[in-house]
């Protein structure tokens, strides 16, 4: 983990691929959001729509990345700090409105749900593979890797309860797995957030001495 704080921080080889990297997520990931977000109100699917918040999300912590890559590992660590609580904020909220979504009986569109979560899973994908060589890098980075393996993940689930609204016929398949991504995220957060509590305690008592 040091090796690649200090490869990001004295490298400008490397500071300048990461940075065409995080260019690249960003695009992708704000392109996402305004497209699923549409698609998710229009379909009336919980599932599209609580994506899309994944894609905004991922959208501002690859913003903030670039913001704070050059900067030190405070700023960095303090950065995915607020990052993660970001991310539990957001699964709060998907929360919420699975609550909602509970008291109605319409079954979402499965067919935009089906297509739109295929185009959704690409995306991430791609943008995974991109990351994937931070995944062990300090934690600004790291959390910018987890975003997208993690909605890589909820999009296949979105594809299976596509088939499951489709199947049944309900919205019990859309809201299911609404749930499950809000807490896969709420997971990923504590996960960022503990290990950027972790650098920045380190990097206390390291000034302390």
């Amino acid at each position: 983990m040091g090796h690649d704080c200090c490869a990001i921080d004295h490298n400008p080889t490397r500071t300048a691929a990461v940075r065409r990297v995080l260019w690249t997520v960003l695009a992708i990931n704000a392109t996402m959001f305004a497209a699923e977000i549409s698609a998710g109100v229009a379909a009336g699917s919980l599932a599209l729509q609580a994506d899309s918040l994944d894609f905004l999300g991922d959208a501002a912590t690859y913003a903030v990345s670039l913001f704070v890559l050059s900067r030190s590992l405070t700023w960095r660590a303090g950065a995915a700090l607020a990052k993660g609580g970001a991310m539990f904020a957001i699964g709060l909220v998907i929360l919420a409105s699975a609550a909602i979504g509970f008291t109605s009986a319409e079954a979402p569109a499965h067919g935009t749900m089906g297509l739109v979560g295929s185009v959704a899973l690409a995306a991430n994908v791609a943008c995974a593979a991109l990351l994937y060589r931070f995944r062990a890098a300090e934690s600004n980075l790291r959390s910018a890797w987890l975003c997208s393996r993690n909605d890589a993940v909820g999009n296949v689930a979105v594809l299976a309860a596509a088939a499951g609204v489709w199947d049944t016929a309900t919205h019990w398949p859309d809201l299911i797995v609404g749930v499950g991504m809000a807490v896969l995220a709420m997971v990923a957060s504590v996960q960022v957030i503990r290990q950027a509590v972790g650098e920045l305690s380190v990097r206390t008592v390291a000034a302390a001495e």
